[in-house]
């Protein structure tokens, strides 16, 4: 059961958790993970009979990391020493892992949430956006995404690799669980109001914001490869039916200026798939996104040559649709020309150039993540 410290609070939730595990009769332990308390912590949980994990690194993911990898059970209940969760009711938790699944969520809407236990901003704004959109991007069944009392099993934590190092190791757990396809449930918890004396660490709008980054970074296909689609594709149609000629919607006129920014959002669409792409790949190499099939098997062509020379025979269509405006000009004694022809000449000739230039560098960044090192999870 590692717990994060707080010394004004180490007490009473110590003693909770002794009273249930005496109750139940289950042969348990309580963790106390401590990176650095001032506050004279350490000495309360040694003196309670709880068993201090020491953690150099600095952060709330890595003392709770390291806390539960101490651990030595088959499940591991964690949870913040503040007294905002009564430890001595825990039997819920252990019902749910017992019957077999891999993460058990407390659910303070379900529970109760005491006066003055959680701020108006997060109990109607923050929690409930940001847990639907977690069930959006990740088909998570949890409804309250946030609550930091929950249990898992040892097992699924070892299958989680959970590597971040702040407060995003909470969400990181939610989200990898929900791509690993574990089985995930809810129990009702009653949240307390905190009880030490200072504020709490958290700042709603910055930590909200953070969770947020984090979820759509953990979801590429929803913040890059849809939106890039999405632009693509519309902006590509634009870009056709432009660039044959001026298109009249009733009394309105489309033409080349409007052609230059339907250039303008193929090129952002096309740079937006290759971002998520990439980072994609980042994530899967370094173990904080879920393998992706297809992707894997790109890993194993020459990404870079494949690329090189996509591009390469992108930019060099490029220049020789150039060099004809080129000619065309030069034939008219590089005197004045219909704007509105060779406009369109160069749109498209500098179209394919970018493209090509951008699929080279991209291909160069690929495959570069695509090394294969000692520890290449791509395996």
């Amino acid at each position: 059961m590692p717990c994060l410290n707080e010394a004004e609070t180490l007490e009473s939730c110590i003693k909770k958790a002794n009273q249930w595990i005496s109750h139940s009769r289950i042969d348990c332990e309580v963790i106390i993970a401590d990176n650095g308390s001032t506050d004279g912590s350490q000495a309360i949980a040694i003196a309670n009979g709880a068993r201090l994990i020491s953690v150099s690194q600095k952060g709330y993911g890595s003392a709770l990391y390291h806390g539960i990898k101490a651990a030595q059970g088959q499940f591991v209940i964690m949870g913040d020493s503040d007294d905002s969760y009564d430890f001595s009711q825990l039997d819920a938790f252990i019902k749910k892992l017992e019957d077999g699944y891999d993460l058990v969520m407390g659910n303070r809407f379900l529970g109760g949430i005491n006066k003055g236990a959680m701020p108006w901003k997060n109990r109607y704004v923050g929690n409930p956006i940001l847990t639907w959109i977690g069930r959006i991007l990740f088909q998570c069944q949890a409804k309250d995404f946030h609550c930091g009392l929950r249990g898992f099993s040892k097992s699924a934590f070892e299958k989680m690799d959970l590597r971040t190092t702040g407060m995003e190791f909470a969400s990181e757990m939610v989200i990898k669980a929900s791509l690993f396809g574990m089985r995930v449930t809810e129990v009702p918890t009653i949240l307390s109001k905190d009880g030490r004396s200072r504020p709490p660490h958290l700042r709603p709008w910055r930590d909200g914001w953070r969770h947020l980054r984090f979820m759509l970074l953990f979801s590429p296909k929803w913040l890059f490869l849809f939106p890039g689609l999405f632009i693509l594709g519309l902006s590509t149609l634009i870009y056709i039916l432009l660039v044959r000629g001026p298109v009249h919607i009733y009394s309105v006129e489309f033409d080349i200026h409007t052609l230059f920014y339907a250039q303008a959002g193929m090129i952002i669409g096309y740079l937006t798939i290759a971002f998520g792409m990439i980072i994609r790949l980042f994530g899967m190499r370094e173990g904080l996104l879920q393998n992706n099939v297809w992707l894997r098997n790109l890993n194993s062509y020459p990404l870079l040559e494949l690329g090189g020379m996509i591009g390469i025979c992108l930019t060099i269509l490029g220049i020789l649709i150039g060099s004809y405006a080129l000619n065309s000009w030069r034939l008219l004694e590089f005197g004045n020309l219909n704007d509105h022809v060779v406009l369109r000449i160069v749109s498209i000739s500098t179209t394919f150039i970018i493209f090509g230039a951008i699929t080279i560098l991209i291909s160069l960044i690929m495959g570069f993540i695509a090394l294969p090192t000692r520890e290449d999870r791509f395996d």
